[in-house]
């Protein structure tokens, strides 16, 4: 079946996602957790109708000649269906983010006031190709008090939709009223870009995917914006390096799960350590099909590099591939992150503690690493439980978004009769 505009209401979803954010804010941590539990328990049992869903968009993955990448992002299976259902019991286990007291005192009048958390209310979900989104960005809603509405990437939307169809199913038998998830069934761009200007029902929009789509919604939206960012990560190996640390870091960050947006898509190396340890790096490279595209210098050190062009030094490959830039020292190396990252994840590896500072204290970034792996920009790895994104901008979040991210705060006073 075609889905089109004319199959949905985007804003009759809304309305009924704003109404249903109003009965989750009164459910109590026991509720919210007990709901997580059984929409667990009903995503394990119905995994056939999910598996069963997702290959129509496999079908026409192929049909379309969608990359390998790119597919392996988009299949599922029993186990990724369970390993969703694992997701949302380890939600249920994090402290509920809301009705904590971040504060409190008492004026001289005798009024008092309470700095307390509470759900955003309504969130914007855009997203692309990753099913697992569906569920993961439900979880963190639900559990910090959020209604949501979720529209996914037209390639996976068959599977998104037979997910919100069993999580709705799972709802039913809850305190959560199946409202509080909304899914837009619809290909059509014009049901997007509703969703961007309804101010007056969605709080916040949380864009997550490739470049071009944050930059739609950036530009696009009227609703209030929490901004994940491309991952356009640099490993900067200073002069001053271990040789072992500064290979297993840079093999890692390229090649654990190259199509994730925290893995390394530049190395930058300082001239002096490359020709000291270039037959160390190459054998590094070359074991694990790491294509090199680098400057003039790098190509005369690197066997089978290609010259880097402009494009290179800002490219999200999302593969093997990886740009190399010869750096003179530690300010040339920040100078190219300034110009070409994208302020998600930068590391330094060295053994000089003042390099290291400098570089920790000047690059503006979300996650900054010493003598470490850029693929611990992660919710999860970072102890935060699941996460919704990453935000690269600096206003409300930063980093790796988990459930306090998906909060914002009140000031509660409580008087006898003060006046002004």
């Amino acid at each position: 079946m075609t889905l089109t505009k004319s199959n949905v209401n985007v804003e009759a979803q809304a309305i009924e996602a704003k109404k249903a954010s109003k009965k989750l804010m009164v459910l109590s941590t026991e509720e919210k957790n007990e709901a997580l539990i059984h929409l667990a328990d009903f995503l394990e049992k119905e995994y056939e109708t999910i598996l069963t869903a997702n290959e129509k968009d496999l079908e026409n993955g192929r049909e379309k000649g969608f990359s390998e990448a790119f597919m392996d992002r988009l299949s599922l299976s029993k186990e990724r269906v369970e390993d969703f259902a694992k997701g949302l019991r380890e939600v249920a286990k994090l402290d509920d983010p809301t009705g904590n007291i971040l504060s409190d005192w008492t004026l001289d009048n005798g009024l008092q006031v309470e700095k307390v958390t509470v759900p955003l209310g309504v969130i914007g979900m855009i997203y692309e190709a990753r099913p697992n989104v569906t569920v993961d960005a439900t979880g963190l809603a639900l559990k910090s008090g959020n209604a949501i509405i979720l529209k996914g990437g037209s390639s996976a939307i068959n599977s998104n939709q037979a997910i919100v169809e069993v999580m709705h199913k799972g709802l039913a038998e809850t305190k959560i009223p199946s409202e509080a998830v909304q899914f837009i069934a619809s290909t059509d761009r014009a049901a997007t870009n509703q969703l961007f200007t309804m101010k007056e029902h969605v709080d916040v929009l949380i864009p997550r995917g490739g470049g071009k789509l944050i930059q739609a919604v950036v530009e696009n939206a009227t609703v209030p914006v929490l901004e994940t960012g491309v991952g356009n990560c640099h490993i900067y190996v200073d002069q001053n390096a271990d040789v072992e640390k500064a290979i297993n870091i840079l093999i890692n960050a390229k090649t654990d799960r190259p199509a994730v947006c925290n893995a390394a898509e530049t190395l930058i190396v300082h001239k002096d350590w490359l020709e000291q340890n270039s037959e160390a790096l190459v054998e590094a490279l070359q074991k694990n099909n790491i294509h090199v595209h680098g400057d003039e210098h790098v190509m005369t050190v690197i066997p089978g590099a290609v010259l880097a062009g402009e494009e290179d030094w800002a490219n999200e490959y999302l593969s093997t591939d990886i740009a190399v830039k010869s750096v003179e020292d530690i300010t040339e190396a920040i100078a190219h992150i300034e110009t070409y990252g994208t302020k998600h994840s930068e590391a330094i590896v060295t053994e000089d503690k003042k390099a290291a500072q400098t570089f920790l204290n000047l690059v503006d970034a979300a996650a900054l690493y010493h003598n470490a792996s850029t693929r611990f920009t992660d919710g999860s790895a970072l102890g935060f439980g699941a996460e919704i994104g990453i935000s690269t901008q600096k206003l409300h979040a930063r980093g790796p978004m988990g459930l306090p991210a998906l909060t914002t705060i009140k000031f509660l006073m409580k008087g006898d009769g003060q006046i002004r």
